[in-house]
């Protein structure tokens, strides 16, 4: 089931999103967040903008939300998605409910464009997103650090 974020999705939420920051190059934060730290995130990007979970048997297997991009008043039409699903849950379509759902209620906001910002080593990502419409826009060499490796970051970008 699609839903909007409760503060109580917290914990799972941050459980699977510290398996990213610890066990990927996924995301370029590199400590893994609390529970109190992660509610301060939902409550903040929940209060204006889409923020999906994706729950089976009461337990939270994915999120997406949307926020704003760049803080300028020039880009408050255009807004950056983020995804993450529990390990085992990839591969099963729901990644790609969630990203369906968010698209739509971003449709509903005043938005004119998404942007997705991926790891480029992140293949599987890349393909995901190819998949829902966004195109690569853009590609930054060497940009984020991570495990003792420089990294390149791709933006995908779909316009609404």
């Amino acid at each position: 089931m699609i839903r909007l974020v409760h503060p109580d999705d917290a914990a799972d939420i941050v459980a699977i999103y510290n398996h990213y920051i610890t066990q990927t190059t996924v995301t370029f934060e590199v400590v893994p967040l609390t529970v109190s730290e992660m509610l301060g995130r939902i409550t903040h990007i929940s209060q204006d903008y889409p923020f999906l979970v994706y729950e089976e048997g009461g337990k939270v297997q994915g999120y997406c939300y949307a926020h704003p991009w760049k803080e300028r008043e020039a880009y408050r039409y255009t807004l950056e998605t983020t995804i993450y699903l529990s390990p085992s849950c990839v591969g099963q379509g729901i990644g790609r409910q969630l990203m369906q759902e968010l698209i739509m209620k971003c449709h509903q906001l005043p938005c004119h464009a998404l942007i997705a910002c991926i790891t480029a080593e992140n293949t599987a990502s890349c393909d995901f997103h190819t998949q829902l419409g966004f195109l690569p826009v853009s590609r930054f060499k060497e940009v984020g650090q991570k495990f003792g490796r420089w990294l390149d970051v791709v933006d995908y970008e779909l316009l609404l």
